[in-house]
This record gives structure tokens, sequence and C-alpha cells, in this order.
């Protein structure tokens, strides 16, 4: 399943990505990119949720295709498709909480995402509700961005009693 999104992903920022003008998205996708990578450092002893391997059966190389593959194209297309005016703006964001949602909800039923330490897809939810703004915050500010994550970095992890 991890496989197919990734390759769903791939298609999808392929067809609807700015690839012309990669380099403007490419801090953020980076950035998205590294939030993961530090997710799985500081929580290594204390993982909130662990993404079960398809088939090749290797969690490090299914957390290596979301964090080089499925994150960066998220931010591609996230960012690609951002309109002008508040309704649409409210509209682009609770499109894709729905759809990071519907995917870990499908990962749920099928066996494809374990949550331990009080995590659920509710928490997921609320995760996605900050994680898309500040893609954008990032993308326009990244200071205050890093700022900001360094802040929710620290409630995260007080939150879930994950040790510094």
């Amino acid at each position: 399943m991890h496989v197919f999104v990734a390759i769903f992903i791939i298609w999808a920022a392929y067809r609807w990505g700015d690839w012309r003008n990669w380099q403007k998205y490419q801090p953020t996708m980076m950035y998205f990119a590294i939030g993961n990578l530090l997710y799985n450092y500081l929580c290594a002893e204390r993982m909130l949720w662990t993404l079960s391997p398809d088939w090749f059966g290797d969690t490090c190389l299914t957390e290596l295709i979301y964090t080089f593959i499925i994150f960066p194209a998220t931010a591609l297309l996230f960012l690609t498709n951002y309109p002008q005016g508040r309704m649409k703006v409210l509209f682009h964001y609770v499109q894709w909480v729905l759809i990071y949602g519907g995917v870990e909800y499908i990962y749920s039923l099928t066996g494809r995402i374990e949550y331990q330490y009080g995590w659920s897809l509710g928490w997921s939810v609320i995760f996605n509700l900050i994680m898309f703004p500040m893609l954008k915050l990032f993308s326009v500010k990244p200071l205050l961005a890093y700022g900001f994550s360094a802040v929710l970095t620290v409630f995260w992890m007080k939150m879930f009693h994950v040790s510094f």
C-alpha cells in the first residue's frame, strides 16, 4: 500500500506539480523531509506511530519512501496549487487534511500503521491541521516557521512523554 501511495503521488506531482519552478518549492520540500527525519530520530525509543512495511518488510525503507518521495511531493503539490481567497484557502487546507486523514484511516484498517503511547488517528488529524499551515508559513517566512516548529516539537514531546 505504501508503494502504491508513492507511485500515485509521483504521478500526481508529475501531473499537477509546478516542475518548471521546483526550486521555489525545494526548501519547503526539504523542511517536510527533515521534519520526518527529526521525528524518527527524537522518537526512536518511543515511536508514537509506526508504518508497517509492505511486502519488502523493512520499516526503514518505508520511512525513506515517505521522507524522500511522498512528503516532498506533497509539499510540491500543496504549494503549487495554493489558491487565493479565504474560502478557497480554507477548502485547500480541509482537502489536504482529509486526504491525509483518509489515507491514514485506510492504513489503520489494513494494519499499515500502528499507534502507540496514546497517539491515534484523531491526533494525526490534529497534527495535520497544524502541519499544512506550517508548510505554507515555511514557504513565506522560514525563520518564523522554524521557531514555531521548535515550540511545537517541545509541545508534542511533552504531551506524549518523549524524553529529550
